[in-house]
């Protein structure tokens, strides 16, 4: 599930560039409308509907393997992402894309190697409110910057967008066990929305990270922010541990993925579209 997430992240990711892109900030603005324009075209709504078969993949992944594997899983999405724009949009990976991709899969199997189970130990309900309470501090911190000039405006976005997705994924381990139809426990947890409104906050500011042109510096605090701090936390907070004697093989098959994706961090750009003069050009990422 964690690897099926990715698969669709990854290709959601060419997607929405493709779309977003579409609406420069010049053109349409930077404030939020800017945003929603931005997201209201065909490619976007597409890597939105694939988000949600990935979001659904990872909550199943989240609820058996222990948060720093599912978070190195998916920020291999930009392996995905590196080999569909080398075989769809003709690119060319050099050597270093190459062993970006192989990084990824091999420090991939590693962690999956290396993971024990999930840790079953359960922070307190302040840990709960605090996760909604992060939430909260993400977006202001998010508003405050807005009009921050690039590149330092494209690193914080992609920062605070990874930090976003990492709440999500420490809200859907802490969320209490429930079966259909007894949904109640949900509604009173503060978990639950904290999950909903990280994850929208996060698709905001990345959205944002696409369409200030800085994309690898976004997507390379994207990937950081949604590793590192999560990870760390579900080993201390969570009790997610690796198989016995195995943590120094999980650290390096860890820093492996996360290094790799970083040096794919270019292919969460796709080029706009080309103009009139220029439109027997192919396409290009990076």
């Amino acid at each position: 599930m964690a690897l099926a997430a990715a698969l669709c992240f990854g290709v959601a990711m060419v997607l929405q560039a493709l779309g977003a892109q579409r609406h420069s900030p010049a053109a349409d603005g930077s404030g939020l409308l800017g945003t929603v324009r931005a997201m209201v075209n065909l490619p976007f709504a597409a890597g939105l509907l694939l988000d949600a078969f990935g979001f659904v993949a990872q909550l199943i992944a989240l609820r058996s393997l222990p948060l720093y594997v599912v978070q190195a899983a998916l920020a291999g999405a930009l392996a995905v992402t590196a080999v569909l724009g080398a075989a769809v949009l003709k690119l060319r990976l050099g050597r270093a894309e190459w062993l970006g991709v192989a990084g990824v899969c091999v420090g991939l199997a590693v962690l999956g190697a290396t993971a024990g189970a999930e840790g079953h130990r359960q922070p307190s309900t302040a840990f709960h409110w605090a996760l909604l309470g992060a939430v909260v501090l993400i977006a202001a911190v998010g508003g405050f910057v807005w009009k921050l000039r690039e590149p330092l405006r494209a690193a914080v976005m992609g920062t605070l967008c990874g930090l976003g997705f990492g709440v999500v994924g420490l809200a859907v381990r802490v969320l209490p066990s429930v079966t259909w139809p007894h949904l109640g426990p949900l509604f009173s947890e503060p978990a639950s929305y904290a999950l909903l409104a990280g994850g929208a906050v996060s698709f905001v500011f990345m959205t944002e990270g696409v369409r200030g042109g800085r994309v690898t510096t976004a997507t390379a605090a994207m990937v950081l922010g949604e590793t590192a701090l999560p990870a760390i936390l579900g080993v201390v907070l969570l009790g997610d541990r690796t198989r016995s004697g195995m943590v120094p093989l999980a650290i390096a098959g860890f820093a492996l993925a996360v290094a790799g994706a970083l040096a794919l961090a270019r292919f969460g750009e796709v080029a706009p579209e080309p103009d009139s003069s220029a439109k027997d050009q192919p396409s290009r990422v990076g």
